[in-house]
């Protein structure tokens, strides 16, 4: 399992230089920037470019960040909330500590990304493209992936609860090492996954019910 880095870890620390604005602009382009100790309520900075950057202890609230670019970059305690994250990309991204609540990634796309001891609650992921994606002990609680792409997605120490998988298309996703694997809905949409003979037992049920089979003593 990966171990998170701090912020002296990351190779371009020595080159870090703070955030001196009190808001984000539409279109801004943020390279090597630290964000650290800051709230940014009700932002609305659609198609900004954070790349080579560090976040740490900065809640956003409300606000739009659509289509917006994470290239390389490490967020450490961040909260975000109620906000429009649809349509970004994430490359290299590594989260850490951090919340999501009621947040919008629709269509948005994942690569090369890394959650450890997230909260994610509420999160709109229809349609969204993972690759190369890790939940490490992180909680997973209803998150919707209905109509997403994951490929390479692994869970190791996650709890997923509510969560949704209707006609979501898989390939290589390991569910193995999940503390808890509760699914709303979509079980018959997981071909591509990797589960224990023990998490097959558990969802029997909701595998009975999706095909309409009455079972009893």
């Amino acid at each position: 399992m990966p171990e998170p880095r701090t912020l002296a870890d990351l190779p371009f620390a020595s080159y870090l230089e703070d955030h001196d604005g009190e808001h984000l602009e539409p279109g801004g382009d943020y390279n090597v920037v630290r964000f650290a100790d800051r709230e940014f309520p009700a932002q609305a900075a659609g198609n900004a470019r954070f790349s080579e950057s560090a976040m740490s202890t900065v809640r956003f609230t409300d606000g739009s960040l659509r289509r917006s670019r994470f290239n390389d970059v490490w967020l450490h305690g961040v909260q975000v909330i109620g906000t429009d994250l649809a349509e970004t990309g994430w490359l290299d991204a590594e989260i850490v500590n951090s919340a999501f609540a009621g947040v919008a990634l629709f269509e948005s796309s994942m690569s090369r990304v890394v959650f450890f001891g997230c909260k994610l609650v509420s999160i709109n992921l229809r349609g969204a493209k993972l690759r190369d994606v890790t939940f490490v002990n992180s909680i997973l609680r209803d998150v919707d992936f209905t109509e997403a792409e994951l490929t390479n997605v692994s869970f190791p120490g996650s709890t997923l609860e509510d969560t949704r998988f209707a006609q979501v298309k898989l390939k290589k996703v390991d569910l193995r090492e999940a503390a808890e694997l509760g699914i709303r809905n979509g079980v018959d949409s997981l071909k591509g996954a990797t589960i224990t003979l023990a998490q097959a037992l558990d969802l029997a049920p909701v595998f009975a019910h999706t095909l309409g089979i009455t079972v009893k003593d």
